[in-house]
């Protein structure tokens, strides 16, 4: 059996579990209390972090989940992953809407992708 190698590892979960060259992030959230687009910049930017600590990047996400506490929030948060995402590899995505973990959270980001070669 293949190693799974774990990231920022808690006594509940992994921000990242790798597995047999894939990287599976933890649901990533924000800055409770901010706007919409502000917590998705955020949870962006830890997305890239956790994908380049995998040996991984935007361009090798075979899927997204995103959780919006609000449909009516899903144009805020797309106008700043349309400005994220890689155009030319862009994954498989779902959205949705959800109660968060504290009604301060407005997205949630879930994360699937392959490691680089």
């Amino acid at each position: 059996m293949a190693d799974i190698t774990r990231l920022d590892s808690g006594p509940r979960m992994s921000q990242a579990a790798i597995h047999n060259g894939m990287v599976y992030l933890a649901g990533q959230v924000g800055v409770a209390g901010e706007s919409v687009a502000a917590q998705t910049k955020t949870i962006l930017q830890r997305i890239d972090d956790l994908l380049a600590r995998a040996g991984s990047d935007k361009s090798r996400i075979l899927q997204a989940t995103i959780w919006l506490d609000d449909m009516a929030n899903f144009a805020e948060m797309n106008s700043v992953w349309d400005a994220w995402v890689d155009t030319s590899n862009p994954p498989a995505r779902a959205a949705g809407e959800s109660k968060l973990a504290t009604p301060e959270y407005k997205v949630e980001i879930i994360i699937v992708a392959a490691q680089s070669a």
